[in-house]
């Protein structure tokens, strides 16, 4: 079920890039720097961290991780639609796959808030993902009405 409800939110992260051009998807309607594309790519970095890195022990130096969260929703000039949703995807792959063979009452340690259950991961990841796709969708539908 947890893993189940992940996938519905991760889904509408991946759909809130669905129809919109380059502009719109880097459109920044806040003064932060969070945008419809920053947002999917800060929720790669959900998936890398409390996937790959605690499931896998794959360092943050080799998964190519940016320095601080706040960091991965900057955008690179190289940061496209397609990259981004590409990325997204293959590490939400990435993340089913690290699961395989884990129990949810499983302890994983290596994160700087110390131990806790992948029961717990998983209900964080829920939680953040759903917090953004919320985000998301609320930037989306003001780029779209703004279109006229």
């Amino acid at each position: 079920m947890l893993t189940t409800f992940l996938d519905e939110h991760r889904a509408a992260a991946a759909g809130l890039l669905d129809g919109l051009s380059e502009e719109e998807a880097a459109l920044s309607l806040v003064p932060s720097a969070t945008t419809v594309l920053g947002l999917v790519k800060h929720l790669t970095l959900v998936e890398t961290i409390w996937f790959a890195e605690l499931l896998t022990g794959t360092t943050r130096a080799d998964l190519g991780l940016p320095a601080t969260p706040a960091a991965s929703f900057e955008l690179a000039p190289d940061d496209t639609v397609a990259s981004i949703a590409r990325g997204y995807a293959q590490a939400c792959d990435r993340s089913r796959a690290a699961l395989v063979g884990h129990d949810l009452d499983e302890i994983v340690a290596g994160h700087r808030l110390g131990p806790m259950s992948l029961r717990w991961i998983l209900l964080h990841c829920i939680r953040e993902t759903a917090q953004h796709v919320g985000h998301g969708e609320i930037l989306r539908e003001q780029t779209l009405a703004s279109r006229g």
